[in-house]
């Protein structure tokens, strides 16, 4: 029997949309001799639902979709996620269509409450097994955070599943897809059952899923990886109650996970919210030269206006490297002086500055002189502006509000600094795009004459290193003081990681890539008085 996995890039919200793709994967996987098709966790809906889940026309609309879905289905049964409604609990749920018919639905058991994930928030638990038998093989039924622990998948075969089939949404971060062998090798081992996971691929705002569906036989090997960022349909062939060996991809460098990562969370946000391109501010560093290229390389070339800003501060070089970023992927190039325009704030604020000196107020002026001009810009073309800051900058305080975090959508936000230059250096192994000198100069917002970043911050392999253990890895300071770290720079990092809250709470979302990003699953407070202590 040929089972099919069906890695489908699913929209929150269309649901006819999501019932013609699983349709046409249905057809796809029919005339490919599958006898079965199974789709990621939510299908019919998209994932995560978030607050639609708290609404009874949502559900209706859903029921409704998945009556028509049912009815276009034929010649193939198809294992859909969607969520469903009943006798007052709402669940997670996953039917098997057979024959126009639904004919079985199973519920989730395990709801991950932690990280990104809100289930507890919008669904009922169910602890009841759903096995199904066609062609003498008995089929059960996970999804998802199910196969994290051992219950659901000893309760399926404690039904008498021969194969269990599981259906994802599972967000990518760096290094998941090992975490995600280890879990399911164990669950096979435990239950001496082979297993088929099919995994959600595609942008929903900050999360990004990445495909890498698999399926492993009763000893835990791998028969099938499916590849990632990228829709796939595959076979798995079940004979004698295992699973026999087919296509493998295989694995990639890390940086090519991620940069694959980054530009489909830029294509599906900028595509599937209906705008027309991006708008991006280019300074000749090495930031907005890679976000420049990730944006060229997800939406094409002719979707992409970079725009440079240069003040009375700019270096000659900045300009160059601007210039040749925008000619090698084709980008449309503008350059607009801010000069007159940062004069004429000053002029007006004469009166109110008189007596007081020169400072970081100018500084930041600037910076919202570019953003201001951005988001005229974006006003009246529709394009969004994507901002450029990374992780260490948003950690740290080293970016503005309402300037350069000024836009709709964050492309680096989750990148360290350090990442940033492992990508663009993974880049211009491609083709090169990036000046090399952008890579080796000293990074600089140039805001003020010889202005490095490292006037403000301790040196960015010392910093990225220090904020993984606090962010990431939820560490104090005494233990991230013992990985060899100077208690000066411990101390400045999370001083400065704790002071800037409030900026983070006002950034653009952006594309999650860590175990831990500053968005959905960082909730600090912004008054807060708790500090900690070494001693």
């Amino acid at each position: 029997m040929k089972i099919a996995i069906a890695q489908m890039n699913c929209t929150v919200g269309d649901l006819a949309g999501n019932v013609a793709r699983i349709v046409d994967f249905a057809v796809r996987a029919r005339a490919q001799g599958a006898s079965l098709m199974l789709t990621p966790e939510l299908a019919l809906c998209g994932y995560p639902p978030e607050d639609l889940l708290l609404r009874d026309d949502f559900y209706r609309n859903c029921d409704a979709a998945l009556a028509k879905l049912a009815a276009a289905i034929s010649g193939v049964i198809v294992v859909v996620g969607h969520p469903r409604q009943s006798e007052g609990k709402r669940y997670n749920a996953a039917s098997v269509i057979q024959d126009g018919q639904i004919t079985a639905t199973y519920h989730k058991r395990a709801l991950p409450n932690d990280t990104v994930f809100d289930e507890q928030r919008y669904f009922d638990a169910d602890d009841r097994p759903c096995v199904f038998e066609f062609d003498g093989i008995r089929f059960g039924l996970n999804i998802c955070e199910d196969t994290w622990e051992a219950d659901a998948p000893r309760a399926a075969r404690a039904q008498g599943a021969d194969v269990l089939l599981v259906l994802n949404a599972s967000p990518y971060h760096v290094r998941k897809q090992h975490a995600r062998y280890d879990i399911m090798r164990a669950r096979v081992a435990e239950n001496n059952m082979p297993l088929i996971y099919a995994n959600m691929v595609g942008g929903q705002d900050e999360l990004v899923f990445d495909g890498a569906s698999f399926a492993l036989d009763r000893s835990g090997r791998i028969t099938h990886q499916l590849p990632l960022f990228s829709e796939a349909l595959a076979m798995v062939t079940v004979a004698n109650r295992d699973l026999t060996p087919g296509e493998v991809e295989p694995e990639r460098a890390l940086e090519a996970d991620v940069y694959d990562a980054l530009c489909m969370g830029v294509r599906d946000y900028v595509t599937k919210n209906g705008f027309p391109g991006v708008l991006l501010g280019l300074s000749g560093g090495i930031d907005s030269a890679l976000t420049l290229a990730i944006a060229a390389d997800a939406l094409g070339a002719e979707k992409v206006h970079a725009v440079m800003m240069p003040s009375q501060y700019t270096a000659d070089m900045s300009l160059e490297d601007a210039r040749a970023e925008a000619e090698t992927l084709g980008a449309r190039y503008s350059v607009i002086a801010i000069k007159p325009v940062f004069d004429a704030f000053l002029a007006a604020l004469a009166g109110e500055f008189k007596g007081l000196a020169a400072d970081t107020t100018e500084e930041n002026l600037q910076a919202r002189t570019r953003g201001t001009l951005l988001m005229a810009m974006s006003n009246k073309t529709g394009a969004i502006v994507v901002t450029t800051g990374n992780k260490s900058e948003m950690a740290t305080g080293y970016a503005t509000l309402y300037g350069d975090m000024a836009g709709g959508f964050a492309v680096l936000k989750d990148l360290s600094k350090m990442m940033v230059y492992r990508l663009a250096n993974y880049r211009n192994g491609i083709s090169p795009v990036i000046p090399q000198r952008v890579i080796t100069r000293p990074p600089s917002a140039e805001l003020r004459p010889d202005q490095t970043d490292q006037d403000s911050l301790p040196p960015y392999d010392v910093l990225d290193a220090i904020m993984e253990a606090y962010v990431e890895q939820n560490l104090g300071p005494r233990e991230i003081e013992a990985q060899g770290y100077s208690r000066k720079d411990v101390e400045r990092v999370i001083s400065l990681l704790r002071i800037s809250e409030y900026k983070r709470r006002q950034a653009p979302i952006g594309i999650r890539i860590t175990p831990r990003g500053f968005g959905k699953d960082w909730r600090y407070p912004i008054t807060n008085k708790y500090r900690h202590q070494f001693e």
